[in-house]
């Protein structure tokens, strides 16, 4: 199973130093792949800047943002953005896309709520037909640039219920369906409606499985995860912040080698790991605890 880690884009002592700092120990590191997450609302540092100046620093790492929230972008200058990317990254790129589930960040840039599911659809038949070099609508020519992957660059779909993965099985190479707690039993579900989704609209490959929890490492590590998944879920509302905070168990080295398992034991191809601060012990002691994981 590969192992990825998030960029800690919802801290507020990101400054330039530490992404590149972060970048580079990522890319120095034993993780397959580099993440980072995508809000509006509430503090947050923009995901596709901060993948684009990860690229320019790393030279190994796969990069995965996850998750462009697709339906509250323009499809095709979302196309563009990605191939730039995917060549400023050597082709080292992937990309989760998803509708996400906060009302404000689509009023925030005053995108429809409504019908997101069947515009994600179609917005990535036409990202698809941008980095092919197909015309849009004539005279629209050849949009460009054309990504070092070509039109098959992977997608992943950001999706956990039924109805979005049997959509997703129609387009994405697999899900991206963590289970922030790190149980076993979460990312069990979802993965198994993956795998039933996927012969059902008649593919004969299986779904690349991602599961992902959040954790910390830093100094005052319990308090610092609780205070995350609480600023995290408060758009939901004081109870489900409170219960969700409460949930987050994963901040000792003893849990979240537990939790890695757990996600394995689900049978993902990779597990994400999300920091809870910017704080370098996140990364040093997670890198430290990684060297006698099996892989």
């Amino acid at each position: 199973m590969k192992i990825g880690l998030c960029l800690p884009y919802m801290a507020r002592d990101y400054d330039r130093a530490r992404i590149l700092t972060w970048a580079r120990e990522i890319d120095a590191g034993p993780f397959d792949t580099m993440s980072c997450g995508e809000r509006i609302t509430d503090y947050t540092y923009e995901m596709h800047t901060l993948v684009s100046a990860a690229a320019a620093v790393t030279e190994r790492v796969r990069l995965n943002p996850a998750l462009y929230v697709l339906p509250m972008r323009s499809a095709v200058l979302t196309a563009k953005e990605i191939a730039t990317l995917d060549i400023i990254s050597g082709g080292r790129l992937s990309v989760t896309v998803g509708v996400g589930g906060r009302p404000l960040d689509y009023k925030a840039l005053d995108a429809p709520f409504e019908r997101r599911h069947q515009k994600l659809d179609d917005q990535v038949a036409v990202m698809k037909q941008v980095w092919r070099g197909e015309p849009l609508f004539e005279g629209s020519g050849d949009i460009g640039p054309r990504p070092p992957q070509g039109g098959d660059l992977p997608i992943f779909a950001g999706a956990m219920g039924p109805k979005a993965i049997a959509r997703a099985a129609r387009w994405a190479h697999g899900v991206y369906a963590p289970s922030m707690a790190g149980d076993l039993e979460g990312h069990q579900r979802v993965f198994d409606l993956a795998r039933a989704a996927w012969p059902a609209a008649g593919r004969s490959d299986k779904p690349a499985l991602i599961g992902g929890f959040w954790y910390s490492l830093a100094p005052d590590a319990q308090r610092e995860l609780y205070d995350y998944a609480y600023n995290y879920m408060r758009y939901g509302g004081e109870e489900i912040a409170r219960g969700m905070a409460s949930a987050m168990t994963r901040h000792s080295p003893e849990a979240i080698l537990e939790g890695i398992e757990n996600v394995r034991a689900s049978g993902a191809d990779e597990c994400i790991l999300v920091p809870a601060t910017a704080h370098y012990d996140e990364i040093e002691k997670l890198v430290k605890l990684l060297a006698d994981v099996k892989r």
